[in-house]
């Protein structure tokens, strides 16, 4: 999906977030980053989304992403919620939520944009862009009916031809 970078965060005076944001936001599309975290064994795959992007795609989903499988449920309840306490990363804070995979990156006190797990990107993507594509605005919609109004029936069109 989209474009792929992996980003070494290592501490709070790291500058990646600005480079990475900044791609994202100056193409319009979702960023997929590795993160390698200080002190973990494992890295961290996760989309970053610019918020008019997942705007656009929340308001064409028609409902949230499903959840996943029983084994990551019983994962989750196993394991202790992360605190949410926000990190900072030079002019970034990453506001992580209790609840669902999802981070909010916000500067200067604006959310800016999303870290998302891949599979609920590629979901919402997908889902906003099926739902989107079968939508017709209400004056759209009336002069396709006008149009194919017009038309000849197709017992009309094989007499014809």
């Amino acid at each position: 999906m989209g474009l792929q970078i992996d980003v070494v965060v290592s501490h709070p005076t790291n500058d990646e977030m600005e480079r990475v944001l900044g791609l994202a936001e100056a193409v319009g599309e979702p960023v997929t980053v590795t993160f390698l975290w200080e002190g973990r064994d494992e890295a961290e795959r996760a989309v970053l989304v610019p918020a008019a992007t997942l705007a656009l795609w929340e308001h064409w989903a028609p409902a949230a992403c499903p959840t996943s499988d029983a084994g990551e449920e019983d994962r989750a309840v196993a394991e202790e919620p992360e605190l949410a306490h926000p990190a900072e990363f030079g002019p970034f804070t990453l506001f992580r939520r209790r609840a669902g995979r999802r981070t909010a990156v916000a500067r200067k006190g604006v959310v800016v944009a999303e870290l998302l797990d891949p599979d609920e990107a590629h979901w919402l993507r997908e889902k906003a862009r099926s739902v989107r594509q079968g939508f017709m605005d209400p004056k759209q919609k009336a002069a396709f009916e006008e149009f194919l109004a017009r038309q000849a029936s197709l017992d009309d069109q094989c007499r014809a031809g």
